[in-house]
């Protein structure tokens, strides 16, 4: 059961979120919150699994919202952000945040139910819309100053380097296995490691990580 908390200063919309979501068998939505602030607050009181954050919201924005829970180290909510607005600052200002997924409101039903799975598996999700551009321009971005960041307590091992490329071209789980004729459980444990190592939250911050390191190129 994923437990789910939605922040969205339209109560229209959280609202039609609520019945969308709430009426699927593995997810429960166990609670609304008006804007940043006040999503924080739940997020302390009701340790949901996974938020549903707006971005642009009056007082605490989305942004700063998932800044705060991501960097708490009591809270293991992940945050997956919807928004009407298709801006690249705000992608990168929310993936930045730990963010661990971004999607557009008009995406389908289908879609944002896949995408809150996929988040609340681990995998993090970017709308198929950004995903290219954004790695892409996030790795421009990087590339005069990359980091390694301190969270790093051992070298990875060279397959957790080829896991984690694979994972920066957007390959699944099953498609990282057939290319390194491997069992997918393997691909699993390498990932692990790998998210173990970096200090990433899911398989997106694993890759931004990779990125802001220098070790990956998603063009």
């Amino acid at each position: 059961m994923i437990r789910l908390l939605i922040a969205d200063d339209q109560a229209v919309v959280r609202a039609g979120l609520s019945v969308i979501l709430g009426a699927e068998p593995d997810i429960e939505v166990v609670g609304e919150a008006i804007d940043g602030a006040d999503a924080v607050r739940l997020a302390k009181e009701l340790r949901p699994d996974l938020i549903c954050m707006d971005i642009r919201m009056p007082g605490t924005d989305g942004i700063a919202a998932t800044r705060t829970i991501t960097a708490d180290p009591e809270l293991d909510a992940d945050v997956l952000i919807l928004t009407t607005f298709d801006v690249d600052a705000d992608v990168f200002a929310a993936l930045e945040a730990g963010a661990a997924g971004f999607l557009l409101k008009g995406a389908d039903e289908a879609t944002l139910l896949a995408a809150i799975r996929s988040v609340a598996a681990g995998e993090g999700t970017l709308d198929q819309r950004l995903t290219r551009r954004i790695l892409r321009e996030f790795s421009e971005r990087r590339r005069e100053a990359p980091v390694v960041t301190s969270a790093v307590e051992s070298p990875l091992t060279d397959r957790e380097f080829e896991v984690l490329d694979l994972l920066a071209q957007g390959l699944s789980n099953a498609e990282i296995a057939d290319r390194l004729f491997v069992e997918p459980t393997t691909v699993k444990y390498h990932l692990a490691g790998l998210l173990q190592k970096t200090g990433a939250r899911d398989r997106l911050q694993a890759v931004l990580w990779g990125i802001r390191a220098g070790l990956v190129d998603p063009r």
